[in-house]
């Protein structure tokens, strides 16, 4: 009976993932296919045709955006590939993973657009940098006139997500790490000579790649079409390509339209292209590095390299937690004139003056954020229990439908997504924005949740049938009070994963439904830098308070059982 359940259970999981989230990714791919090769009956566009590449390739600055979104994607994603690896082999066995999950969890749940405005704070003319060393050290008592943001080789942008993507691939290796025998691994190599970064980088890392493989995807495939971040710290004209689509559809000339359809449609083939490319890559660094492995080398010279590595990522992280500190202090700010390191006067009025803007976006983005969320725990739950009663695994090809999201550019199916919805009458409503948000935040969800939910010792679960209890009592009273740990960090992961949306709420609400992800992009374009804080600290400090909420509550709630209370001693 149990496992006819499961069955069941899968069944609907399975159903609900096909109805709820493939088909209206493939009907919004659909919509957004149409109008690039021509065909859009609202304008008149009834033809099959060519026309609209041609008119995006006409179309001035095109092949520049293109060349920056190749160049940005590739160039940060291999920075921070290469960073986090080499601060894994410098550190690894010196640092706890327990407490590097804790000092970079303010990173992970600040929000790209939170953390991008607070890199531009950081680094602009008149940013907290160059006050830092005026005029002491630059003689400068105004601003210098070079560009930093929105500088026309996009390396501010290459930059935020540097600082945004290293300290996701640290926590992704070391989670890895514990399915390597690192510690004898390193313990061998090292009484045979080799350096301890370079057994790292020979020995264990290729054993830890085969693991990140698919995160490092998914931050390929982000890089290469990114749009907040784009905004706020990539160059304007012409912009990457992501950001040139989106404008293209928000233009109020329709003729527009079908380029734009068309620039979609490269985007996505320039993700796959780079995921390609990235996977050849990788037989050809194998290869090599199976030759220079056989060639022998204590690879003791290799050492300064990765300290120097190493300090970089130190670097990259302390600019982190600083963007999130002049936010904050730029939201509290009255009068700050150059060169002062720090405010002359602060002031709570910005706060209140702002209010009747920043409570209803934020009432917003918390209501999208757990609505998303609970609906992403409910469907985990439904799927991995119906695992365990059936006895079976995800279906064959449900993986990459469930992650899906995580790689296909949100601009190459949200316009025609957003279409679908516009006829179906449900353009511009809550739901259909809540909905948008649990697309992107089931998968987060899932992979947080999966693995330690797999990993549960099933004998819990036996020696519960032998007493009696049902399986929907195991459930309750067993399996998700062992999981609250990780029921916790998937519920602050999916929050903060909502709260991060941009085109999704953009596009699925129409405008109509303010974030303060929506509010904080479209202030970052100019006015008041305290008003621009205001709503990118509170982007940034909510899911942060979701985090620390996650973390703490285990230990009170089972403060007496030290397996449970997330406390490691």
């Amino acid at each position: 009976m149990s496992s006819r359940t499961g069955i069941w259970l899968q069944f609907c999981g399975a159903a609900i993932l096909c109805g709820g989230f493939v088909t209206p990714i493939a009907l919004g791919f659909w919509e957004t296919l149409l109008p690039a090769f021509g065909i859009l009956p609202a304008i008149g566009a009834d033809r099959f045709s060519l026309n609209a590449w041609t008119a995006l390739a006409a179309l001035p600055g095109v092949w520049t955006s293109l060349r920056l979104t190749v160049f940005t994607g590739l160039l940060s994603t291999l920075l921070s590939l290469g960073l986090a690896v080499a601060f894994c082999a410098s550190v690894h066995g010196r640092v706890g993973a327990w407490r590097a999950e804790r000092v970079l969890s303010p990173l992970l749940a600040a929000p790209h657009a939170a953390m991008a405005i607070g890199i531009a704070f950081l680094i602009a003319p008149s940013g907290w940098l160059a006050r830092l060393f005026s005029p002491w050290a630059t003689a400068w008592t105004v601003p210098p006139g070079f560009t930093t943001v929105h500088d026309p080789a996009s390396l501010s942008l290459v930059l935020g997500l540097v600082v945004k993507e290293v300290p996701f691939l640290l926590l992704v290796i070391i989670a890895a790490l514990n399915q390597v025998s690192a510690r004898q691994q390193l313990a061998a190599g090292r009484a045979l000579g080799y350096g301890h970064g370079v057994i790292w980088i020979k020995i264990i890392f290729p054993q830890v790649y085969r693991q990140i493989r698919l995160p490092v995807y998914a931050v390929l495939a982000f890089a290469l079409s990114v749009v907040d971040m784009a905004i706020i710290l990539g160059p304007s004209n012409p912009p990457v390509l992501s950001v040139a689509a989106m404008r293209w559809f928000m233009a109020a000339d329709v003729d527009l339209l079908l380029p734009g359809a068309a620039a979609s449609i490269l985007q996505i083939a320039v993700v796959v292209a780079g995921i390609s490319g990235w996977w050849l890559s990788e037989k050809l660094v194998a290869a090599a590095g199976r030759a220079v492995i056989r060639r022998g080398g204590r690879g003791l010279e290799s050492e300064p390299l990765i300290r120097f590595a190493t300090v970089c990522v130190l670097a990259l992280l302390a600019a982190g937690f600083a963007a999130i500190l002049s936010l904050i202090i730029w939201s509290f700010t009255w009068r700050w004139s150059f060169p002062d390191v720090m405010p002359s006067s602060f002031t709570t009025s910005i706060w209140v003056q702002s209010a009747g803007g920043w409570l209803q976006a934020l009432a917003n983005t918390a209501g999208l954020g757990f609505g998303s969320t609970l609906l992403s725990l409910l469907l985990a739950i439904l799927w991995l229990e119906g695992e365990d009663r059936s006895g079976r695994r995800l279906l064959p090809g449900a993986p990459v439908m469930l992650y899906l999201p995580l790689f296909l550019p949100q601009i190459g199916f949200l316009y025609g997504l957003q279409v679908t919805f516009l006829r179906a009458g449900i353009d511009g409503s809550l739901a259909a924005v809540l909905w948008g948000h649990t697309l992107f935040v089931f998968p987060y969800v899932m992979l947080a949740l999966s693995d330690p939910w797999r990993a549960l010792d099933r004998r819990y679960v036996r020696t519960a049938a032998a007493l009696g209890a049902s399986p929907l009592r195991t459930l309750f009273r067993l399996k998700l009070p062992l999981l609250l740990r990780p029921l916790l960090a998937a519920t602050a992961i999916g929050f903060a994963v909502s709260a991060a949306q941009y085109l999704p709420t953009l596009f699925l609400g129409a405008g109509r439904i303010a974030t303060l992800t929506t509010e904080a992009v479209t202030l970052s374009s100019g006015g008041d830098r305290r008003i621009i804080g205001v709503y990118a600290a509170l982007q940034a400090l909510v899911p942060l308070l979701v985090y620390g909420v996650a973390f703490s509550l285990p230990g009170m709630v089972y403060a007496d059982r030290r397996e449970l209370n997330g406390v490691t001693v």
